[in-house]
């Protein structure tokens, strides 16, 4: 494995790191993924929700030691690689890979239905297409403004929830003028029953999901070692500003009336007069899926040249052209965010939550395995072995929570197809990758 003194030259610092952070995972899998959860689960999502930040922290804080240990630019990918052999790192990155496209799609659907809320009759389609060409222009312009839009949509982001526990705050104390129909004393915790709140756990999970760019990111690092400073403080809060804004939403309207369709902080604040409040934040939305769309098209480049670099991909894929943009994995990715825009076409009541479904399954996975290679490389014990282990039981449980949702089971299925679509493309080829990965490595040598 690779010692820290080889780390790319880079000035990023933590604190960057964790704006960066707070910009990848702060988007649709909160803003509407929520929304999921909250109907799938009732009042008792807001439990979901904590158990999902403590899980997340949990699997960020393993990346981070492994980073901060022995940075690798393939990040989990190589851990998993390092811990299990060949095999675990190909299917770690085609994982991420197709996680990452699925979230991809997930996100221009959420932001074609954020656009209708002010253009009904508009095709959901032609909506995802618009946002998807921004998306790539952005990554045309190269990593720096990556890195610069990030910042700038993550503090957007953050104003936007505090400013909804702000106005959710006013109007529970009778400040602001409306009806407010609180869910307290309608419902009880377990309204949606327990195994409604077992389905409700991966959607918590995936308002979530971002961490794993972080990890690509850290070898950017002014100081590698910073890289748990990074995401520890910038979790805690975001947990609390999670639950905290979900309890709001919670007390203003009953959890019935949410919809899958349109964000739980939109419909809450349906319920006071206030003009023009709801396109605002139906605008932020926009801004929010935006940016976690951006981050997704960074991280499934990256790691499909990661991936060519070492033989786990064609090798044209991590060939550059001018300005150094690897153009024919953007052509890929492109070519992934086109599909995800059919689907949208061919699919376009339910696709949301299949998208969702599978991307946030194929996620979960991912974790699983960095939480696996951290105990196999750097072996913890006492306290953070056990840590490991509850973190590892957390997912197990948000992935087979699941099942029993008759609406997300498609999304399951999906995400077992692309397994096994994975794991067979190994088997069919693991002697031509393994033989290019000698070859490359001699011609290296």
């Amino acid at each position: 494995m690779s010692q820290k003194g080889n780390n790319q030259i880079s000035n990023l610092q933590w604190w960057q790191l964790s704006l960066i952070g707070v910009g990848c995972i702060i988007g649709t899998g909160y803003f509407l993924g929520s929304s999921i959860a909250i109907q799938i689960g009732g009042p008792a999502v807001v439990g979901t929700f904590l158990l999902a930040g403590v899980g997340t922290y949990i699997v960020f804080m393993a990346l981070a030691s492994m980073t901060s240990a022995h940075p690798e630019k393939g990040s989990f990918r190589d851990y998993s690689k390092h811990a299990f052999g060949h095999w675990a790192g190909f299917l770690n990155g085609w994982i991420y890979w197709t996680s990452e496209l699925l979230i991809m799609g997930s996100q221009l659907t959420a932001l074609g239905l954020f656009t209708t809320f002010w253009f009904p009759n508009a095709p959901l389609w032609m909506c995802s297409l618009i946002y998807a060409v921004l998306g790539l222009l952005v990554m045309f312009t190269g990593v720096k403004s990556f890195e610069r839009v990030e910042n700038g949509f993550a503090v957007i982001k953050a104003s936007a929830i505090l400013m909804f526990i702000l106005l959710a705050g006013l109007g529970l104390f009778g400040v602001l003028k409306g009806a407010v129909a609180p869910s307290v004393g309608e419902d009880t915790i377990l309204s949606a029953g327990l195994t409604g709140v077992w389905g409700s756990f991966l959607y918590a999970y995936y308002a979530f999901g971002g961490i794993e760019v972080i990890g690509l990111m850290a070898m950017r690092l002014k100081n590698i070692d910073d890289a748990p400073k990074a995401g520890r403080l910038m979790l805690i809060l975001l947990t609390f500003v999670y639950v905290l804004s979900i309890i709001g939403a919670l007390l203003l309207v009953s959890w019935k009336r949410f919809s899958p369709d349109e964000s739980p902080f939109v419909t809450a604040l349906k319920a006071f007069d206030l003009p023009y409040i709801s396109h605002l934040f139906n605008g932020i939305l926009i801004i929010a899926g935006f940016s976690t769309m951006v981050a997704a098209l960074y991280g499934v480049t990256t790691m499909i040249v990661t991936l060519s670099e070492e033989g786990d991909a064609p090798r044209l894929f991590s060939k550059k052209g001018k300005r150094d943009w690897p153009l024919t994995a953007l052509t890929l990715t492109s070519g992934g965010l086109l599909f995800s825009i059919l689907i949208a076409l061919w699919l376009p009541e339910k696709v949301y939550e299949y998208i969702t479904t599978a991307a946030g399954l194929m996620l979960l996975l991912n974790w699983a395995f960095i939480l696996i290679a951290y105990r196999k490389l750097l072996k913890p014990t006492g306290w953070l072995s056990i840590r490991t282990w509850f973190g590892i039981i957390l997912i197990a449980v948000a992935i087979s929570g699941a099942w029993f949702q008759a609406n997300t089971r498609p999304g399951v299925f999906v995400s077992i197809g692309f397994i096994i679509l994975i794991g067979g493309s190994w088997f069919l080829f693991r002697n031509k990758i393994v033989s290019s990965k000698r070859g490359g490595s001699d011609r290296g040598s």
